[in-house]
Formats: C-alpha cells, sequence, structure tokens
C-alpha cells in the first residue's frame, strides 16, 4: 500500500487553531503521532485518539497518543465510527487530499457534532506558485511528498477548499496560510500569474495571494444540514 514517509514533525500551524477548552481530540493520518504528542504536551489532562491506516505508523504513534486506532476513516464500520464520539475537535493535517471522497468523511462527522464541536485540517495548495509553473512546462511528475504526493488523489485551492467545506455543512471561521520563505523563483513566476489572471479577468492581486501558500490550515464548526 502506497503511504506518504512517516514524519517526526508536529504541525504547530494546525495546533494552533486547535480551541484551548477541548478535551477529546481525534486525529486522521496520525502517523508517527508527533503532533498529537505537541499538543498532550501543551495540555496534558486530554483524550488524544490517533487513527492510522499504516500499522508500522500506528505502533510508532503508540504511547506518544492516548489510544491509536489503526483503521482506513473511509472503511469504518458504522460501530466503529460511532465508538469515536463524542469529539471536540476532528484534525486531518495533510489527509483530506488523500481520501477518495472527502465530501462524504465530512458528511458522515456532520450529524454527530456538538455545535461547538470543529474540524482542523491542513489542505496543500494545488494553486501554489510551483504547480502552476509545471503545469506550464508540461513537467507534473509524482514524488514521494509534497504538493504532487503520488498518493494524492484529491486537489484543491482556496476557492475550492472553502467550497468543500460549505457544501458538506461547515462555516470555516478561520484560515491561515502556511507560506514557505525563501522560495529564489517564486518573484520570477508570479508576474507572469498576474498576468494570466488578468487575461482571464481574473483580479491579479488575489491570484498572486493565492499562488503563494503552499498550504492552508483551517478551521470550521456544522454549520447546516449537509449537501445530500
Amino acid at each position: 500500500m502506497l503511504a506518504t514517509p512517516m514524519h517526526e514533525e508536529a504541525n504547530q500551524d494546525l495546533l494552533g487553531l486547535v480551541p484551548p477548552v477541548v478535551k477529546r481530540v481525534v486525529e486522521v493520518g496520525c502517523s508517527s503521532g508527533a503532533t498529537g504528542a505537541a499538543f498532550l504536551a501543551r495540555q496534558p489532562g486530554c483524550e488524544y485518539i490517533g487513527i492510522e491506516r499504516v500499522p508500522e505508523y500506528a505502533q510508532a504513534a503508540r504511547g506518544r497518543l492516548t489510544d491509536v486506532r489503526v483503521a482506513d476513516i473511509e472503511r469504518m464500520g458504522s460501530a466503529e465510527f460511532e465508538a469515536l464520539f463524542p469529539v471536540d475537535c476532528w484534525l486531518f493535517g495533510d489527509v483530506l487530499e488523500h481520501l477518495y471522497d472527502p465530501w462524504k468523511t465530512l458528511r458522515d462527522l456532520h450529524p454527530s457534532l456538538a455545535p461547538e464541536a470543529c474540524v482542523v485540517a491542513c489542505i496543500p495548495n494545488a494553486q501554489h506558485w510551483s504547480m502552476q509553473a509545471r503545469l506550464a512546462a508540461g513537467s507534473l511528475r509524482y514524488e514521494t511528498q509534497g504538493l504532487l504526493d503520488r498518493t494524492h488523489i484529491r486537489f484543491f485551492t482556496r476557492k475550492t477548499i472553502m467550497d468543500l467545506f460549505a457544501s458538506t455543512g461547515y462555516q470555516v471561521e478561520a484560515i491561515g496560510s502556511r507560506i514557505v520563505d525563501p522560495e529564489p523563483q517564486r518573484e520570477l513566476a508570479l508576474p507572469a500569474i498576474r498576468a494570466l489572471a488578468a487575461v482571464l479577468g481574473e483580479a491579479p492581486e488575489a491570484a498572486q495571494r493565492d499562488a503563494m501558500p503552499i498550504q492552508y490550515v483551517v478551521r470550521a464548526r456544522r454549520t447546516a444540514r449537509s449537501d445530500t
């Protein structure tokens, strides 16, 4: 089974969107448990459950988190899924793009979420300037990790991230940009991106802004019923 390499870096930007009042967190795709360990160091009284489909990664996370389940969120049985609730915060750190149907996954969470519960996610930006440059050069080749991770199934931009949550019954209440500095070639690509946006009748300033982040971090809460 193809999988992104296990990592040992805690996603501090993702954790920054987790409300300090939460008591029970479920992280989907917990990898080595690095993010969860950082969270528990900050809030040791909380319960932190990891879901990880790669057994070797799950084994590495055991002992760092409250509990770790070896499972694929898209294939969990209803009883196993429902036993996870109640959950104050669901974390998807670079996971939604690996799912065949992230819309269904978010809809499945929706009915069991309390009004104060939230979903926090980190999602790669397919509009990043380097992706646009690769497309223009015809060199869209998959890699072991990063924006062109060969295990990515879905691709999102800032606009379609907002659509993803809105269409599944959530309101995005916070969104942050993860921008890598320095990126020496970025300043060479941005004028072309601005020019292309103008040709297409789009706002050049918005096109440049949305080409900068390599990832977005988002916090969303349940609103109305999700689309079916």
